[in-house]
């Protein structure tokens, strides 16, 4: 009985798959079916996966190691932009360690030796070891290049986003890019006071002789020409800056110039900027400034009857928090008689980015690199942290961004970045300090005594390095 059933099961099974073929054959002929004849079909014509074809991979899970130093306001902001670029980049995790600024070298280079950093915070390049210096020790930046430990960052498109000067500045060493620099600041200048400038019918200086007789008006009115933190020292020759850069605009040919000797530090030029640095320690700032630090300088001048404070950009929002009631500026110490040569802020170059060479995810730490770069992004981390911005299109929107902006053109890199002394210099060699080694501050009284010494000083140096 069994039999039978199978049997008529068979044939009608059969009968079914033969209605199937017919119908699939009426299909063709009439064109009422989107499925190709496999034996006309061109290659590339079918939707349908090929089952040879390589499948794409996920992206691989990364976990970029960055290092960074204490910067209160930039860490907050690296933390806000560490959760946004791993949720742009769901496969890639941010392992971020902050150091003390002054261990950032001598971690960076441990880390690097040891690979096991991929980004790294780098302060702007300086001091470089100049083919005209001898006997002298590169800076640590520099012999992480010529170790090839950092990644050659030339032709990376978010390079174009920053300034070219910025790139070769403060990033490049024999023509290659290694890192960006993010933000530079300038102390060559000073703060004015503009309502004491307008009730004492005083005009803002523009040359030496204009400052130096604004100070003696402001002192026959009652009030004080300038102040600063004399107690910390290296204020004194910080605010004189401007002067030296008013004299030698060129900071660099300077350095160059007392290395081979085309300048001396008592010279006709150099004598007369000692006689200035002088005028301004002893005579420009009010008596007192010896007990007030660089901390205190800003409440002081806060209070309203001091018409100058020579310092750097960074004392703009210690302003703020002391409350200053009057409307205030910044421009060039006008050290110079020759107008033209007071138009510069002398500063330096803050931290910027650079990549491991050897770091086993290349391609993300681009990615990382590129996405702070977008102008977006950095115009918010230099609002941030009130650097002076470093690419063009960025705007710093407070009232120091304001004052700066006019100048920003002229910014030019400061003494102080490219001095490398020469070994077996005397203390006195570096006569950019020279303001605040006269008395009350130091042991001078004598400007042409004084660049004597320092020549003398600068000169065994280099008597022993040759």
């Amino acid at each position: 009985m069994k039999i039978p059933v199978i049997r008529n099961l068979l044939v009608l099974l059969l009968a079914l798959v033969m209605v199937a073929t017919a119908c699939g054959n009426d299909d063709d002929s009439t064109g009422g079916t989107d499925e190709p004849n496999p034996a006309t079909a061109e290659p590339g014509d079918t939707d349908s996966p090929d089952p040879m074809a390589p499948t794409e991979e996920p992206a691989e899970d990364v976990t970029l190691r960055v290092l960074v130093h204490q910067n209160p306001p930039m860490v907050e902001f690296m933390e806000q932009f560490n959760e946004a670029f791993e949720d742009d980049n769901p496969n890639i995790s941010i392992d971020m360690q902050v150091v003390e600024a002054g261990d950032l070298s001598i971690s960076t280079q441990t880390r690097l030796s040891a690979n096991d950093i991929d980004v790294i915070d780098i302060f702007g390049f300086a001091n470089a070891a100049q083919p005209y210096m001898s006997d002298v020790t590169p800076p640590n930046w520099q012999t992480l290049i010529e170790a090839g430990l950092l990644m050659d960052l030339t032709g990376q498109p978010f390079v174009d986003n920053y300034d070219a000067a910025t790139i070769a500045d403060a990033g490049s060493l024999n023509g290659k890019v290694y890192a960006i620099n993010l933000g530079r600041t300038s102390y060559s200048g000073m703060f004015l006071n503009l309502d004491l400038f307008e009730t004492t019918g005083v005009e803002i200086p523009t040359t030496w002789d204009e400052l130096v007789a604004a100070c003696e008006a402001f002192k026959d009115a009652g009030n004080s020409c300038m102040t600063a933190g004399g107690s910390d020292g290296w204020p004194i020759f910080v605010g004189s800056y401007g002067l030296l850069g008013s004299m030698y605009p060129d900071q660099a040919a300077l350095v160059e110039g007392l290395w081979n000797g085309d300048i001396t530090w008592d010279d006709e030029r150099s004598v007369e900027m000692f006689r200035r640095m002088q005028v301004y320690a002893t005579e420009m700032l009010e008596d007192g400034v010896t007990g007030l630090s660089h901390d205190a300088a800003p409440a002081r001048f806060a209070a309203g009857d001091v018409a100058m404070m020579p310092t750097g950009v960074w004392q703009a929002p210690a302003l703020e928090d002391a409350g200053v009631d009057f409307d205030w500026a910044y421009i060039p110490f006008p050290g110079s008689n020759n107008p033209e040569d007071n138009q510069y802020l002398f500063g330096k170059y803050d931290q910027g980015w650079a990549i491991a060479a050897n770091t086993p995810h290349p391609e993300a730490a681009l990615a990382y690199l590129d996405a702070f770069s977008e102008p977006d992004n950095y115009e918010a981390f230099a609002n941030a942290v009130g650097f002076i911005p470093t690419q063009p299109t960025a705007n710093l929107n407070t009232q120091l961004g304001a004052e700066v902006a006019p100048y920003l053109k002229n910014f030019q890199v400061g003494f102080e970045q490219y001095w490398v002394p020469p070994t077996g210099a005397g203390q006195w060699a570096n006569g950019s300090q020279a303001a605040a080694w006269f008395q009350p501050f130091n042991e001078w009284s004598d400007p042409v005594a004084l660049a004597e010494q320092a020549q003398s000083d600068l000169q065994a140096g280099l008597d022993a390095s040759q």
